[in-house]
């Protein structure tokens, strides 16, 4: 599947200060353009590592996270997980609104009672987030999600694709469903799909088809969005177990990391860039991986009159989310290693981009 990457700036600033009125509002220069204000909404990607609750579920896999499991898991440990992951939710996109993210996506959330504990955290409860949630046949029991401000997002409708691997023997393997929430983001229309491929567990190259699949159902529903509308906003999310310029997202998907190569209907890939420049998000044997994507079609690089405009991608890790000791110092500071709680947050960086939008004075 094509898959693209937000990456850098497009627009040509000289100068910006925030103020504060409204949603947080960020007053720009721009060359040649006098000092216009713009509305910045911010929205992104976190895998949330395992967050299961510590029951053990009947025809799931999750054993290990139990009191009685192999990782001692408890309700100490299971807090403490959320209280973590909420503080990383709560402190992304707020340089630009007081609000942080007005939606994002998640995955390996086990159902929706974890995501109901999330949700109270302190640190994001005064968000009052709300979710959209399908429970998938994966036999490992993790799902995606969507969490959302309904302030900022109005959700219309939802559903789930499904995503199965087919082996050599023509056994089916049921893993985790794309998720795809219709919306209107401050009034204008949004489609969000909500990815977790499958993973490359037994070499890359034989599972490659797999990941290519679940590219081709994206690009499928986007480009059937797209008959009726050729400048929608869409947003293509997830952990994709797959870098910027693996062929599932740049042949796939078709994804490009030069606006200026992005043709109508086509997808917008800044993550390439900071790949390229040694960038990632998961780290294995020393080399990085950015699998946590946010990729937007071309309707965000040149939207209709004043709709909201792609301004600036980010990988968000703050020195707190980084491991400071060990074999492992400098990468993601995860929850366990080497089947020992040590305390962190995710074995991922989360991911956001920003999206700017001309406020009429």
């Amino acid at each position: 599947m094509r898959h693209f990457f937000l990456y850098g700036l497009v627009l040509l600033v000289s100068s910006f200060f925030i103020t504060s009125c409204g949603t947080t509002q960020k007053t720009t220069q721009l060359s040649g353009r006098g000092t216009d204000t713009y509305e910045v909404v911010s929205f992104g990607f976190y895998n949330f590592e395992n967050l299961f609750d510590t029951i053990d579920t009947k025809d799931v896999r999750d054993k290990a996270f139990s009191v009685d499991g192999d990782l001692q898991w408890n309700t100490p440990k299971y807090y403490e997980k959320l209280s973590h992951i909420a503080r990383v939710i709560s402190e992304m996109g707020t340089k630009n609104n007081k609000d942080g993210l007005a939606f994002f996506g998640t995955a390996e959330v086990e159902n929706s009672s974890v995501l109901d504990d999330f949700v109270k955290q302190p640190a994001v409860a005064g968000r009052h987030y709300k979710y959209v949630h399908y429970d998938s046949p994966d036999k490992r029991g993790i799902d995606v999600a969507l969490l959302y401000q309904e302030k900022y997002l109005k959700v219309l409708d939802s559903r789930t694709y499904k995503l199965t691997i087919i082996n050599k023997n023509g056994h089916e393997h049921p893993t985790r469903d794309i998720l795809y929430v219709r919306g209107e983001l401050l009034g204008e229309p949004i489609h969000i799909l909500v990815n977790h491929w499958p993973s490359r567990s037994g070499g890359e190259a034989k599972t490659q088809p797999f990941r290519n699949d679940g590219a081709a159902i994206c690009k499928h529903i986007a480009d059937s969005i797209m008959v009726d509308n050729p400048a929608a906003h869409i947003v293509i999310m997830g952990d994709l177990n797959d870098d910027p310029v693996s062929p599932s997202v740049k042949k796939v998907l078709g994804a490009k990391g030069d606006i200026d190569k992005v043709k109508k209907k086509g997808f917008y890939n800044p993550w390439i860039k900071i790949y390229k420049n040694g960038g990632g998000t998961l780290a294995y044997r020393d080399a990085w991986s950015l699998f946590d994507q946010v990729i937007l079609s071309e309707g965000w690089l040149h939207p209709k009159g004043n709709g909201f405009k792609f301004y600036k991608a980010q990988v968000y890790h703050p020195k707190y989310l980084l491991q400071k000791t060990g074999q492992y110092r400098g990468y993601p500071f995860r929850t366990f290693a080497g089947g020992k709680y040590i305390g962190g947050y995710s074995d991922h960086f989360p991911v956001f981009v920003s999206v700017v939008r001309k406020v009429d004075k």
